[in-house]
């Protein structure tokens, strides 16, 4: 496996760099238009990348072409339980850029997640894969314990 010198930076109101993440998730998950088309005001963003609720991390790599290029990508979601006084954080979006796959970029995001997930008094994180996405699959496999269950998508309207 190659190794890449990105380094994971937590995003604040960084409208530039949220900005660059979310053109990088429409171009890794092939969903341009999901992620282009109707991005959400700045207002709305900088509200929430200023909540306790959300977390968004990008992997950085310094001295590209431009200043820096977002090679990396993860946006999570903090879960309150009601059973108990604790959270879960779920990793709702975790991207790479094709080019820099498999040099430790996701496990690097993932690693810079959980000290901040336990600080929100998180007991875990969650992550859903497709059965079919291999090296998502094998990548949760090595960070945690699988547990197969369905997902379901039920219309509001």
């Amino acid at each position: 496996m190659k190794r890449t010198s990105a380094k994971a930076k937590r995003l604040s109101p960084d409208l530039e760099l949220m900005h660059a993440m979310l053109a990088l998730f429409g171009e890794a998950f092939g969903e341009i238009e999901t992620y282009g088309s109707a991005r959400p005001s700045e207002e709305y963003l900088r509200r929430l990348l200023g909540s306790d609720r959300f977390i968004a991390l990008a992997a950085i790599e310094e001295g590209a072409a431009e200043d820096f290029a977002v090679v990396g990508g993860l946006a999570a979601y903090v879960l309150d339980k009601f059973e108990q006084e604790r959270s879960e954080v779920y990793i709702y979006d975790l991207a790479v850029a094709e080019p820099h796959r498999r040099a430790g970029i996701a496990t690097a995001l993932i690693e810079a997640l959980k000290p901040i997930a336990a600080q929100r008094g998180a007991h875990v994180i969650f992550v859903q894969a497709d059965r079919v996405d291999g090296p998502a699959v094998a990548l949760y496999s090595k960070l945690g314990k699988r547990e197969d269950v369905l997902h379901f998508d039920i219309s509001v309207a």
